[in-house]
């Protein structure tokens, strides 16, 4: 999975269009091997990321929470938390 894709269900406030058409870039470019397609297959990768970002918006409208929504802010504070127990970043 790439790592610079994230949860978008189930946060308050919601996924916006622009967290969703991100992880939308970032699945196109880990399939795809690629940040930057070439101009014989931009409008390829182009419809790929609008579809993929469609798709995903509908899935995240239809999913049904359980739990209450998780506050981004304080999952933010704790992934940072991870981050530098795991010594991956400094303090």
């Amino acid at each position: 999975m790439c790592r610079n894709i994230h949860t978008l269900h189930n946060f308050e406030p919601a996924a916006s269009s622009e967290e969703v058409q991100a992880a939308a870039l970032q699945y196109v470019r880990k399939i795809a091997g690629t940040t930057k397609p070439s101009k014989a297959n931009q409008e390829a990768f182009d419809r790929a990321v609008a579809e993929i970002a469609h798709a995903t918006q509908h899935l995240l409208n239809d999913l049904v929470a359980v739990r209450p929504p998780k506050n981004r802010e304080e999952e933010a504070a704790k992934a940072r938390a991870r981050a530098v127990a795991s010594g991956r970043y400094a303090a």
